[in-house]
């Protein structure tokens, strides 16, 4: 049984349940403000954004850009900004070895997080993604420290092989994402596939576990709706959140620099709905 003065646990185990069946939703804020807002319009659970996330610390999303306690800071603030089951977008672990990913999947764990993710890119421009061993490796050892937490926090393991441009990157994601479910991966996710059968075969493989999709650009074959007739049990934005939000600034700014007029001011968020959401939050 949940012990209910423990958040964590509460959180973990609705995270767990939203896995079971169906599909749902899971924004990914950028800082504790779009994490509040998310909550307040009844999203069940959100995911934290390395890319979301750097930009706002004028860094690349890059692993080496962002050091690991930084991340575990930024975590950390959106688990306590909402009640809601947060996963963490938790790169590569920060580390290369199987054994000093295990110790930071072991602080992350501490931050409170109901799930994390460990990709398989390296980072590296020669070899983008690890060896498949060396990747499932990282995988079991994950696996492991979440274990020896005490928590069945939800460890979703990612492969890369569409976002590092991998001229084979459904066969090479088919394969690591089977030997990730084997290895202990609770989710499995392969960012960056888009086509109907190469996401069905990948569900299919990795059954009875659930699927992440990713979706960052508009596609009407990419919806709730027929994802979940695909078997899909989670869906995530990425950065798309923060890149609208980018993408609205930009342009403002650079209207009023280039014609000296405001007109971009017309679409402005209340300054009353923000301060009044922030003010009354619990």
């Amino acid at each position: 049984m949940t012990n209910l003065s423990d958040p964590q646990l509460t959180a973990i185990d609705r995270f767990r349940e939203l896995h079971t069946s169906g599909c749902f939703l899971l924004p990914n804020p950028f800082d504790i403000g779009t994490a509040i807002y998310l909550h307040r319009l009844g999203f069940e659970a959100l995911a934290t954004s390395s890319a979301g996330f750097a930009f706002t610390r004028g860094l690349p999303d890059e692993v080496d850009a962002i050091p690991v306690d930084l991340m575990l800071q930024h975590i950390r603030e959106l688990v306590e900004a909402t009640p809601l089951p947060v996963n963490a977008d938790f790169q590569n672990g920060y580390a290369d070895k199987p054994d000093d990913v295990a110790e930071n999947v072991k602080r992350c764990v501490a931050t409170g997080v109901a799930g994390l993710s460990i990709e398989d890119n390296s980072g590296s421009r020669e070899e983008p993604l690890y060896d498949e061993v060396q990747a499932v490796e990282r995988i079991k050892a994950a696996r492991k420290a979440i274990d020896e937490s005490g928590r069945k926090v939800v460890l979703t393991a990612r492969c890369e092989a569409w976002l590092v441009g991998h001229p084979n990157p459904f066969e090479v994601a088919v394969k690591r994402l089977v030997a990730f479910a084997e290895a202990g991966a609770d989710c499995l996710y392969a960012p960056g596939v888009t086509d109907w059968g190469e996401i069905s075969a990948i569900v299919q493989s990795v059954a009875p576990k659930p699927v992440n999709v990713l979706v960052s650009r508009p596609d009407p074959d990419l919806s709730l709706a027929r994802l979940s007739q695909l078997g899909v049990r989670r869906i995530s934005v990425g950065s798309a959140l923060s890149r609208v939000a980018w993408a609205a600034f930009i342009h403002s700014a650079q209207q009023i620099i280039d014609t000296g007029e405001f007109d971009s001011f017309a679409d402005l968020a209340s300054f009353a709905e923000l301060n009044n959401t922030f003010r009354n939050r619990s």
